[in-house]
């Protein structure tokens, strides 16, 4: 018996199982892209947020609740783009250190408070705007969290206050007061 030999016609064989294998992996990162981007937004079902005006002419920020129940959405913090998780039931909006820092901060005075997971550090700041949507807010207390695991910010009732606010259907409307 012979041992084959390639030769010049098994050249296209292998260009062929090439472009095979190539079109597999462009094939499994495009699905790779797809499923990310539809996690994304089941995360943030809100990434495109515009204000509009109501029947009245008020201008207000409608927001869909994600899969988990919660109501996050794109937002800007002195011309910072954060994302926010709107909390009713945080006295001030609250953030990470490292996003303090990041947004650089002016930190004030250093307090215990007392949160969901018990008592924590904070320091107080001031945020000169905040934007959810087009709803724009000036002078917002906020309170600084060292241990603040991730980036997102939780939207509270400093800010919020200054809107009506209508949940409905899995539906939150942030309305303005004037």
């Amino acid at each position: 018996m012979n041992p084959v030999r390639p030769n010049l016609d098994d050249t296209p064989s292998r260009i062929g199982r090439a472009m095979l294998f190539g079109a597999w992996i462009v094939g499994l990162a495009l699905l790779v892209l797809i499923f990310q981007r539809w996690m994304d937004a089941q995360e943030n079902p809100n990434r495109d947020l515009a204000v509009s005006l109501d029947a009245g002419g008020r201008p207000q920020v409608v927001l869909a609740r994600n899969r988990a129940g919660h109501y996050v959405a794109p937002g800007h913090i002195n011309g910072e783009p954060v994302v926010f998780l709107i909390d009713t039931g945080a006295t001030d909006v609250a953030l990470p250190l490292d996003l303090a820092r990041h947004l650089g901060l002016r930190l004030g005075a250093g307090r215990m408070a007392r949160t969901a997971n018990g008592d924590v550090q904070t320091w107080s700041a001031v945020l000169e705007a905040v934007d959810l949507g087009g709803l724009r807010a000036h002078r917002v207390r906020a309170s600084v969290l060292p241990n603040m695991p991730g980036d997102q910010v939780l939207l509270g009732m400093s800010y919020l206050k200054r809107y009506e606010l209508i949940q409905r259907d899995g539906i939150l409307i942030l309305r303005s007061l004037d």
